[in-house]
Parts: structure tokens; sequence; C-alpha cells
């Protein structure tokens, strides 16, 4: 396994490296689905330049970086080479897929520590149900494997993407969750929502994640680590504000996402709504957007999932992706690495094969109809959107199947799998 492991690593940085110094880089990076006006490396060197000049980035409608990936940004490229530059993304890369190995190997080893507590809860006949000891081995290399070679992370890579460096915040944040680590999990979390706060909802299960087992104490834990992340978030947006000496940056980031000011179109839902929309009614369709793509789901899917946080914060990953106002790709790719760490729970789902055939074909259709618009014009706007509402479509069957899945196995576990009405075998038939 060792040595496939190295070998998926090899061949993810040979394509990585290989297309990241050719023509094709500079095509991908264009793509509306792989770059947003929030994740764009075009936009990032564009306000690094200004900032050089000393010119204020957050003055126009351009960048929307925070002041610390200004800094971080314009020290990058004042370093290194546009060569070294595109290495550093790939190593950021490379370092996110190594976090996600060990995080799915020690997440299946608790796993299998709980299932061994909790024998004499189940079922009598489970045996099929159990997880495999082996999957501890083979888990992380499949999540490995997923995250390296998947043609989202890897456009999103080859782009320059700064997805790249929240992905490797948000994978040790999940690191952090699974090795109970309070502090690592707070720091990471803060760090991977400045740029975008739709990620901050993961605190549930980070909260979860870190509660002891002494019922008394847990208020006292959920609170201290809200207080954690509200104070590393204040002195971090703080020590922004003492790098621009001002405060406009908050606008130029989060009034900019939360008022959706640039409809260019991307994989979201936002833009083609609020096109369409008529003016006296954005306000309203603005909060409740926003109120979905943020902090909806959060506390039902706690309370329903409070035993597993992994499963939460992967449910969570997944519904931000999907409905916030400038998804891309690559937030894509992350969350679908993590499903094989779910992998106890395929034998439930009955959607794979509907979900894995809409996935391809709206990954080949979206750039098909976006040439038959933009430069064809034999298509308009409709049948683009027509395409990422499919492909939002296609990831709240696979999200709902999977909690369907654990909802499933949970009760299977407990009761068996067969069902008895006169003696005998009860079967669901769909007429």
């Amino acid at each position: 396994m060792e040595k496939l492991l190295i070998f998926v690593y090899s061949i993810g940085i040979l394509i990585r490296i290989y297309l990241s110094f050719s023509d094709f880089s500079t095509s991908i990076a264009d793509r509306v689905e792989v770059s947003t006006p929030l994740n764009s490396w075009k936009r990032v060197i564009e306000g690094v330049s200004l900032y050089n000049e000393n010119l204020n980035p957050y003055d126009g409608d351009l960048f929307h970086e925070t002041p610390l990936a200004l800094v971080f940004f314009s020290n990058l490229t004042s370093t290194f080479s546009d060569f070294y530059v595109s290495l550093v993304f790939i190593m950021c890369d490379l370092m996110t897929a190594f976090v996600l190995y060990y995080t799915s190997k020690i997440y299946t080893e608790n796993l299998l520590e709980k299932q061994t507590k909790r024998k004499h809860v189940y079922y009598k006949e489970f045996n099929k149900l159990l997880i495999p000891d082996d999957f501890s081995v083979i888990n992380p290399f499949y999540v490995c494997s997923v995250y390296m070679l998947n043609p989202y992370t890897v456009f999103s890579c080859i782009a320059r993407t700064t997805t790249v460096f929240n992905n490797l915040f948000l994978a040790i944040c999940l690191y952090s969750m699974v090795k109970r680590h309070r502090l690592l999990g707070c720091l990471s979390l803060v760090l991977a929502s400045l740029p975008t706060f739709y990620t901050f909802g993961l605190i549930a299960p980070l909260m979860l994640s870190c509660v002891p087992t002494d019922s008394k104490k847990k208020t006292g834990s959920f609170i201290f680590t809200f207080l954690i992340c509200g104070a590393i978030s204040c002195m971090l947006l703080y020590l922004c504000y003492t790098i621009m000496n001002d405060w406009a940056f908050l606008d130029s980031v989060y009034g900019f996402i939360l008022n959706v000011r640039d409809l260019k179109p991307n994989i979201g839902l936002f833009w083609y709504f609020f096109t369409e929309m008529f003016e006296h009614f954005r306000a309203l369709f603005v909060c409740a957007f926003q109120l979905n793509a943020s902090v909806l789901y959060v506390i039902p899917l706690s309370i329903r999932l409070r035993r597993d946080p992994l499963l939460l914060a992967t449910s969570l990953l997944t519904l931000t992706a999907v409905f916030k106002s400038y998804p891309s790709i690559g937030d894509v790719g992350f969350y679908l690495s993590l499903l094989p760490i779910h992998r106890h729970l395929f034998y439930f789902m009955q959607q794979a094969f509907i979900v894995s055939c809409f996935f391809v074909g709206c990954t080949v259709f979206a750039p098909t109809v976006w040439h038959l618009w933009i430069y064809s014009r034999s298509a308009n706007a409709n049948f683009y959107f027509g395409v990422t509402l499919a492909f939002a479509t296609t990831q709240i069957f696979l999200i709902t199947d999977l909690l369907f899945a654990y909802i499933k196995r949970e009760f299977a576990l407990k009761h068996g799998m067969k069902r008895m009405i006169n003696g005998k075998e009860a079967r669901l038939m769909l007429d």
C-alpha cells in the first residue's frame, strides 16, 4: 500500500507540474468554473501591484482578499519567481492530501474502536455491516487518491486559485477534530473562514469533537471553544486593520460576499437569480439566500449528527459548496475527497450511479454550453444556468443520499435489516 501511495503522490505531482507550466494553465485560470472574484490569481496579482505602489487595493471593486492575504501574497510574489510560486501551490496541495490521509486514518481507527465497545448494543446478525479492520489502511489511500487525482482539485491548483490555501486550512481543521486539538482547530478554522465566513459553521463539529465525556462539562466546553474562535478572529481582524490603517477592507471582503455585487456566471445559483431579480426584491432574497448558505443547516444537522462530527463537517462543507455566493470546483473537489472516509456508509447509498453520471455530464456540458453562449452565440444564459442547476441538484442528491445512508445504517445495526410480516420477509415494492 505504501508503494501505491507513493505512486499516487508522484502521478498527482507530475500532472500538476506539467499542466502548471503549459499553456493549458492560462486557459484553465480563465474558466468561470475554476476562478471566481474571490479566489482568482489575476485579481490577487492586480491587488498586490496596487499595494506595492502604495495604492489602496480596496478602493475599487477588484480585490477581495483580506489584508493578511495581501501581505502574504505580496511577499510571496516578491520573494519567488513565477516558477517557484507555482511550486508553492503544488506543495500546498500535497500537504492537504497528506493531512487528509492522516485524518482519514485516525477517524477510521476511532470508528473501529467505538465499534468494538458498542457490539453489545448492535443486532446479533449485523456482521456484514461491521467496518472491516483493513478500512483503516484502504480508506486513507482512497482519500489521498481522490484528492491528488481529482480534476477539480488539479485544475484549481494549476490555476493558482487561493482555494488551495483555504483547502489546506480546512484539512488541518478536520485533522484537529479527529485528534481533539482544540487550539489548532480553532486557529485553522478562523484562517479558513477569514476570506469567506461560510466555513465558520464548522465551529459546530469542532465544538462537538472537543467536548469531554463528562456531561456536566459539555456546556463549558462549547463556550470555551466558541470564545477561543472569537478571540482569534478578533485578533486577526485587528491585525488586518493595523496593516491597512482603516476598516475599508470589511466592505470589500465581507460586504462584497454578502451583497453579491459581481454577477459574473459561476457554478453557483446566486448569479442567475439576482440577474433576473427586480431590484426592490433584492434585499429580501439576499437575506434568504445567505441564511440558507451559512447558518440554516448548522443547528439541525448538529443535533442529528452529534455523534459523528466529521460527517457533520462533510455535510456542512458540501452544503456550503452548493449554496454560497461564489463557489468553485476547488470547493467541490475538497469535499469529494472526504467521501471515502465514510465508505462504511456506501452499502446503503442508492443513487451513486445517477450522481456519478450527472457529475461527469455537468463537467463536460458546462464548458460546452459556455462556448455556445459566449463564443458561438447560439445559446443564452438559460442554457448555462441549466447546467449549474443540474450540478447543484446532483450535489444535493449526493449529500442527502449519504445522510440517509447514515440513518439507515444506525437503524440496521440496532434492529437488523430484515422485516417480517406474518412470518414472511417483507419487501418494499414500487408500482
